[in-house]
């Protein structure tokens, strides 16, 4: 399967805020927020959420 650039993959987490840009934990740049506060609050929301869907995947 080819794949997709703009699509998030589960080693692009933890995704981190810096100023108001998004990044991959290998530092690729994946948005630009409006604010610092908006891209801190738009990767802790997408952390968390890889966060559940892994522990969903070991607990079925």
């Amino acid at each position: 399967m080819k794949k997709d650039s703009k699509t998030l993959n589960p080693d692009d987490f933890p995704v981190k805020a810096e100023d108001d840009k998004l990044k991959t934990s290998k530092g690729k740049k994946i948005a630009d927020a409006d604010s610092e506060k908006l891209a801190e609050n738009i990767a802790d929301r997408l952390n968390h959420h890889a966060y559940d869907e892994e522990q969903d995947r070991w607990s079925a």
